[in-house]
């Protein structure tokens, strides 16, 4: 299945991280802007071309040494129908590098429309006959709120076409509590509910490395809650937001392993991308200075791990 594809890319890099492509013009090197505006405009044309050159630039430095790209969709949507051009060739160019994609869409809906948007982001579309994969993408996040009708629809596809999905368990954000830590009359919270339910969905998908097709999404930022649901769930795959920017660091994320150092990849977004601003250096070294980022992120984590 799709994760196995994951956990030996991870393994073949010994990097368990993901490089997230959430770009904002603000992080794009002046120099490229200038580039793109004067051949496109300063629309949405010249930002599209802009944020594709940039994020090339970031998966030729990191393909070597990180196993998977994130975009983030909503960082492509706001720049209308070219912004989402400049997803669909990210993706491309990143599958192409030899990288698993993950698009963090967070897509949640019912029946039809739900299939809907597993076709677009990891299955294929039917027309007349002749199925076309519409992004292409390796795996997609999901809120699970809804339930089963929500996810469902996405379980055939995943079998199918050999992609995954992420449910949406302990997010990142400070705020996530306000509901997700509210305890059911059962007498667990509702993000171990969660969880239990993304055990569950995907038992009928484990594969080589005993993990499903079901992933679930489990923040950094609350390192006990982690380390809980790793115990809670242990086929599932976490994506681990929240290392870097948002706080979490090597020992916050230590309990998302399992007994062999797999079972999660850590994202990274700010961190990476800006690397060369933290740094101090020449904007037009920032592809340098994002790989230095990720090699010091990654010998983070191993180390850490290594020293549980």
């Amino acid at each position: 299945m799709s994760f196995d594809r994951l956990i030996k890319a991870i393994d073949k890099t010994g990097n368990p991280t993901v490089a997230g492509l959430d770009p904002k013009l603000d992080y794009i090197p002046d120099t490229i802007k200038e580039k793109a505006f004067a051949q496109y405009g300063r629309g949405f044309d010249g930002a599209a071309a802009a944020i594709l050159e940039f994020n090339k630039g970031l998966i030729d430095a990191l393909c070597d040494i990180v196993p998977a790209v994130k975009p983030q969709c909503a960082y492509y949507e706001m720049y209308g129908w070219q912004g989402v051009k400049a997803l669909s060739e990210t993706i491309d160019y990143a599958k192409q590098s030899g990288m698993f994609v993950i698009t963090d869409g967070k897509r949640n809906d019912i029946g039809s429309t739900m299939e809907s948007y597993a076709c677009a982001h990891i299955g294929t579309t039917d027309i007349c006959g002749e199925k076309l994969a519409a992004f292409g993408a390796d795996a997609l996040t999901v809120n699970g709120y809804l339930g089963s009708d929500g996810i469902n629809p996405l379980l055939n596809i995943c079998r199918e076409n050999d992609k995954g999905i992420f449910v949406l368990v302990k997010t990142s954000n400070p705020s996530s509590g306000e509901l997700q830590d509210r305890i059911l009359s059962s007498g667990i919270s509702i993000y171990q509910q969660m969880g239990i339910f993304a055990e569950s969905w995907g038992e009928d998908t484990r594969s080589l490395y005993g993990y499903s097709a079901v992933g679930a999404v489990v923040g950094a930022t609350y390192p006990r809650q982690l380390e809980q649901m790793r115990k809670e769930c242990p086929h599932t795959m976490f994506l681990v937001p929240g290392y870097g920017a948002q706080g979490g660091g090597a020992k916050d994320i230590i309990g998302a392993f399992d007994a062999d150092g797999r079972g999660a990849i850590i994202n990274s977004s700010r961190a990476i991308m800006c690397a060369y601003k933290k740094d101090g250096c020449s904007p037009e070294e920032y592809a340098e200075a994002a790989r230095r980022e990720a090699i010091r992120m990654r010998d983070e984590i191993a180390a850490a791990i290594s020293e549980r």
